[in-house]
């Protein structure tokens, strides 16, 4: 019972009452979560992603503001949902997240579907800005530099890769972290005027944009089941057996293929099933199995069973060359 007693002083102690006894999250706790945060990807799963390293981030917080288990219970429930952006760039997104539960815990009403809608908005468009910033810009120059020391010797080299590179990654994680949490607080104030309806619905539509867009470029599915095979016209395709040799072989080849495209290869003309979806709907297959794989999700499905079922599926299709 003293150690209970302990326990929930602690966690009073981690907010901070303002007025007319608001309870605002400690810049203690603010820093635990971001501590936490540095391990988003620790338990990174195929079928919801970054969800349990998000949860492990946000437990200081919860514990802080709710005090009684089923609160916590049903807070660490809603932020196990789906979540995967870039590991840098997730920062902000906590700290609009962390605003809406420091809100939701002094009574405003925020439900479960606007954080996460909040989270899934913002974190397809910020998932494209981690790569060229950090993996393609900061991390080799600082490598590049680290390495031309390395090379004459000196040991200064890669712990100024290392020392840089840490110090640059978390100072953006807080600051970041900070700002989205300060944006939140601001967005959340004029709830009267419906601006958190507005924000939610915007970031909920941007976020199924996003995702509709790289449905295209995440999915591939590909039916070469041979419809027709027509002969061409004897000028339309490469005689590989008759171009002369060297470069002037080269150019003749290069010539046609950028007249009469692919089919250029061969004498023959052969069109696919893939090949007539694609002048119909492009992208239309893996649509369908998007939609056909979320439809299956919202039926509790299991995705491990889904997964299981596409690995046999593709197996199968390709044995039999349908796919």
């Amino acid at each position: 019972m003293t150690e209970n007693k302990k326990t929930i002083k602690k966690e009073q102690a981690e907010v901070i009452t303002g007025e007319n006894g608001r309870i605002e999250l400690s810049e203690s706790v603010r820093k635990k979560v971001c501590n936490r945060h540095q391990f988003l990807q620790g338990t990174w799963n195929f079928e919801r992603m970054q969800n349990g390293g998000w949860a492990y981030a946000i437990i200081p917080a919860i514990k802080a503001l709710y005090h009684d288990k089923a609160s916590q219970a049903a807070a660490l429930k809603r932020h196990l949902e789906f979540y995967n952006t870039h590991p840098y760039v997730s920062a902000p997104v906590m700290g609009v997240t962390l605003a809406m539960e420091e809100e939701r815990a002094n009574g405003t009403a925020i439900d479960d579907a606007a954080i996460n809608g909040v989270k899934v908005g913002m974190m397809g468009p910020l998932a494209g800005v981690g790569d060229p910033v950090f993996w393609f810009t900061i991390r080799p120059i600082l490598g590049a530099l680290g390495a031309s020391l390395a090379l004459t010797g000196n040991i200064l080299g890669p712990l100024i890769f290392f020392v840089f590179w840490n110090l640059i990654r978390y100072i953006f994680l807080w600051k970041t972290q900070e700002a989205g949490y300060k944006a939140g607080n601001e967005i959340t104030k004029d709830l009267s005027g419906g601006l958190l309806g507005k924000v939610t619905l915007m970031a909920s539509i941007l976020g199924m944009f996003v995702i509709g867009a790289l449905v295209q470029r995440w999915v591939n599915v590909n039916i070469p089941v041979e419809i027709t095979r027509v002969a061409q016209n004897t000028q339309t395709y490469i005689h590989w057996e008759k171009l002369p040799a060297g470069a002037e072989g080269i150019k003749q080849a290069l010539e046609t293929y950028n007249t009469y495209g692919a089919t250029a290869f061969s004498p023959e003309k052969v069109t696919t099933l893939q090949d007539n979806l694609d002048m119909l709907i492009p992208g239309l297959l893996p649509l369908l199995l998007t939609l056909g794989v979320s439809k299956l999700l919202k039926k509790d499905v299991s995705p491990i069973t889904i997964i299981l079922a596409l690995f046999a599926i593709g197996i199968v299709a390709r044995y039999f060359h349908i796919m």
